[in-house]
């Protein structure tokens, strides 16, 4: 068994994780790009909307942790294929259904099978990478969650008005598919073991009383959940909101949607790559990732609270949220580092899917 660094494998399972990621939110975010037509045709009020929406989440924190600690058990390769596989099935319902307990019964079977997705993935990078070359990687793969988001705000618009919204679930269905046979033929399981750091041994096993009362986890949870929140409201609530709340057509907004995924692609990977650095350059972990991240988030909170302070017109708005939204995801490059740095690796994917599902 080879467990030495292999670049060329390694990046090239990140490029097919961060591919996974993309059909990953790209499942997530359609159903809030398809709201307006989808309200009409079936009646739904904004609140039945909500539900509908929000249905997706019923059940994505408990198979997030049950998904994590499976994960510790079954080889990740094997977890993510069955994943896609949910993911495909379920749009299925979507496509052909009017009945809204078939929607939400569709998008509850969603969130089972997205639930343990990035934690998954992440512990899957993680088996190919050593810990100070984490952090790029990692980002990387966030960026398939931005790269999908763009892709959807451009596509789904057009696919819409050309074949109506149901269209958009049976394109994603089949996308699953042909990720699943990429990961087949190119797919494989990592072999780097985790190397003990100062004042803590992963190599052996921890009680879990002991890893989640550790500040290092307890403070990865808070800032992963009040980025979430940004990351939530830009999936339901956007799309709707540059129609109905600043007056844009479909098209447009669709436009601008990825527009605002677009600028915040650059701004995280350049966080990661600057947090890498100040590692590299003899940084603290402390400094370079949990310093780091908790500032970007600070600002990103700030600039939210602008929105109902400034007197903004509706571009400046939308570039406000750009900025926002690009600095909210530092904490998922960063923050599952700092996890694996405080974890045994033979318990690491139940933590990460633990901090995920908070």
């Amino acid at each position: 068994m080879n467990t030495r660094y292999q670049p060329g494998k390694a990046w090239t399972i990140t490029i097919l994780l961060a591919l996974f990621v993309l059909v990953n939110f790209i499942d997530k975010v359609v159903i809030g790009l398809v709201a307006v037509p989808m309200m009409g045709e079936l009646g739904l009020s904004p609140t039945q909307f909500g539900v509908v929406a929000g249905s997706f989440f019923w059940l994505f924190a408990l198979a997030g942790i049950a998904g994590g600690f499976m994960s510790n058990r079954i080889k990740a390769t094997t977890m993510l294929l069955v994943m896609a596989l949910i993911w495909s099935l379920a749009q299925v319902p979507i496509a052909v259904s009017s009945s809204v307990t078939m929607l939400i019964v569709a998008r509850v079977l969603l969130g089972v099978g997205e639930g343990p997705s990035w934690p998954v993935a992440v512990h899957a990078c993680f088996k190919w990478f050593p810990d100070n070359k984490r952090g790029l990687p990692v980002s990387v793969i966030a960026q398939g969650a931005t790269v999908g988001l763009l892709v959807a705000g451009f596509t789904i618009p057009v696919i819409t008005s050309h074949w109506g919204w149901r269209a958009n679930f049976i394109v994603l269905g089949l996308v699953g598919l042909i990720w699943i046979a990429a990961w087949l033929a190119l797919g494989a399981e990592g072999t780097i073991k985790d190397e003990s750091s100062p004042g803590h041994e992963p190599a052996a096993r921890v009680p879990y009383r002991r890893l989640l009362t550790d500040r290092t986890v307890i403070g990865n949870f808070l800032l992963h959940f009040v980025a979430y929140w940004g990351l939530a409201l830009t999936l339901t609530w956007l799309p709707r909101y540059l129609q109905k709340g600043l007056g844009y057509d479909a098209v447009t907004a669709g436009r601008l949607f990825a527009l605002v995924v677009g600028i915040g692609t650059p701004i995280n990977v350049g966080l990661s790559w600057w947090s890498q650095r100040m590692l590299v350059n003899g940084a603290s972990s402390r400094k370079a990732r949990g310093i780091f991240s908790s500032l970007g988030l600070a600002a990103a909170g700030a600039m939210f609270c602008l929105l109902m302070v400034l007197d903004l017109t509706p571009m400046q708005k939308v570039l406000l949220v750009a900025v926002a939204s690009g600095l909210t995801p530092i904490i998922y490059a960063l923050g599952p580092a700092m996890l694996g740095e405080v974890t045994p690796q033979a318990q690491r994917g139940g933590i990460l899917a633990i901090d995920n599902s908070v």
